[in-house]
């Protein structure tokens, strides 16, 4: 965690294990036996504040993780959240969310004349929304990065 800090100025703020006998990893599913019965496979879990795993992004041994597509799903899984709606594939903050199906037929029509005088969807299945102005704040601060405090 120190070395992190040192190289990058990010303080982790949550708990990092050691499975020094790789017990975890293989609980988690991280081991891939046809590659090696030790080395782990990259392996990313997004868990939210209740503890709830959201995202399992599997990477094969040899392929390095995507660190912008894990910020774009960490930001859509907030965003989804925080608008009641959905991201589309390659959805990026600050576009618009797709919103719910309607439940009733009444929802449908009103559903209809909304996409007819807005032109914001294909069909009442698919439309979308701008999602509320508080589902953005403080998300532009998550790609910026602070130099270390102190010399390392």
């Amino acid at each position: 965690m120190y070395d992190i800090y040192c190289k990058t100025g990010i303080k982790v703020s949550f708990p990092i294990i050691a499975d020094r006998n790789g017990q975890i990893a293989r609980k988690y599913g991280m081991i891939a036996n046809d590659i090696s019965n030790t080395e782990t496979v990259r392996n990313v879990f997004i868990i939210d504040d209740k503890g709830i795993v959201r995202t399992i992004l599997i990477y094969p041994l040899n392929v390095g993780r995507f660190i912008p597509e894990i910020i774009r799903t960490v930001k859509a899984l907030q965003m989804a959240d925080c608008s009641k709606g959905s991201t589309a594939a390659n959805w990026m903050l600050g576009q618009p969310v797709i919103v719910p199906p309607p439940r009733t037929f009444a929802e449908l029509q009103e559903r209809n004349a909304e996409i007819e005088e807005n032109r914001n969807g294909i069909s009442w299945y698919l439309s979308f929304k701008e999602p509320p102005e508080k589902c953005f704040q403080g998300k532009e601060k998550v790609n910026k990065l602070e130099s270390p405090q102190k010399e390392c």
